[in-house]
Formats: structure tokens, sequence, C-alpha cells
């Protein structure tokens, strides 16, 4: 079991880390499964390798800046609801507000009695901040989150750079891909209640039809 400590230090919690990862896997298959196994020369793979790479590298960077705006809008709106209920009069009103706010299922778990503590420990606090700021996390997490999609086109791309057979390299590829899609979905399920296995066989059909309608597209 981990400690607190732990919790409090981890830049990104397991789920995040698994669909960062899911994501980055998907936008560098749309490039390598664009090759074809039959006809595919070094000046066709060079193409590729710089099309997953550049890709990569620049979802990554858009991905950790909407990580930072995330951060500051759920900081944002805890402000809000913080502040809604200090200056409130209503203490019923101010209840529904507590309760709106946490995930119903554990909403459904307290009474009036739990509420009402929450309600008057928040309003015992000191002043709370007049709106959110970007912290020194919000920006370790966006780093986090860009090296977790930018590095997860290595495993994939790297049988094309050893390799000197392409189409045996694009082989290749593709299971390093599968596995890792397997591997992801298996973290997932973990951490998110659901059967191992089967998630880890659902997240590489998923990534596959994502690949083949990105592809279809012209992604």
């Amino acid at each position: 079991m981990e400690s607190s400590s732990q919790k409090r230090t981890r830049v990104l919690d397991p789920i995040e880390r698994s669909s960062e990862i899911l994501f980055g896997l998907i936008m560098v298959l749309t490039f390598t499964s664009s090759l074809s196994a039959g006809d595919v020369g070094r000046d066709d793979v060079r193409t590729m390798l710089v099309g997953a790479i550049g890709c990569n590298l620049a979802w990554g960077l858009v991905d950790a800046v909407m990580y930072i705006m995330s951060s500051l809008s759920q900081r944002g709106r805890g402000l809000v609801i913080v502040q809604a209920v200090r200056r409130g009069d209503d203490a019923a009103a101010s209840r529904g507000i507590i309760a709106d706010s946490l995930p119903p299922l554990v909403a459904s778990a307290l009474g009036e009695n739990e509420l009402e503590r929450i309600r008057l420990r928040l309003r015992e606090l000191p002043e709370p901040p007049a709106k959110a700021s970007v912290r020194g996390e919000d920006f370790l997490g966006a780093m986090a989150v860009f090296l977790v999609v930018f590095l997860s086109t290595f495993p994939v791309v790297v049988p094309f750079i050893f390799m000197s057979d392409p189409r045996t390299a694009l082989r290749v590829s593709n299971g390093i891909a599968i596995v890792m899609l397997f591997v992801a979905g298996q973290s997932l399920a973990r951490h998110a209640g659901g059967h191992p296995w089967r998630t880890g066989l659902a997240m590489v059909a998923v990534g596959v039809v994502l690949v083949g309608i990105t592809i279809a597209l012209g992604g």
C-alpha cells in the first residue's frame, strides 16, 4: 500500500499515464501503419520517422499545455465552490453545493451531518486566494505528459532505425505496438476496476480501429 506522501509526490496517476501512453501510441501508429509491407523503401521509412517523431513532439506540447489549463480550471472551480460555501447564508443550499461537487457515489454515502461538518470546516479555513494560479506542480505534470506522449513514439520506431530490411522492421514495429497497447490497457484496467486481460485485448482492438479511422480520414 502506498503512503500518503508517495501519493502527494506522484506527478501523474496511473490512469493518466496509461491514457497518455495510449494517445502517443495511436498517434505514432497512424504513421507506421501508412507504410505498405509489400513496397517500402528507405526514403519512405525516413519520411515516416520524421513525421511520426514530429507529430508526437507537437502533440506532446499541445497535451502539456492542455494539462496546465485543465489543472488551472479544476483549481478555479474548487475555489468557486469554497467561496460559495463560505459566503452562503443558507446552510442547506451550501450542503447541496458540497454534495454536487463530490462524485455521486461519495455524495450518496454522506448524510446531512457529514455534509454539515464539511461546510463548517470550510467556513473555518483561512481565506482562500481570490483566483486560481498556476503552480510548479502543474509544470511538472505538463512535463510528464509531454515526455510520456513523446517517448511512447520510440519503441515503435526503433526497429526502423536499427533494422536494414524495412519490411521486417514494420512487422517488428507492429508487434511492439500491439504489446504496448495490451500492457497499457491492462494497467488502465487494474487502476480503474476493469478486467486486465479483457481490457488489454479491447485496447488493442480500439487502437487498431482508431488508427484505421485516422488513416482513412487522411490523418
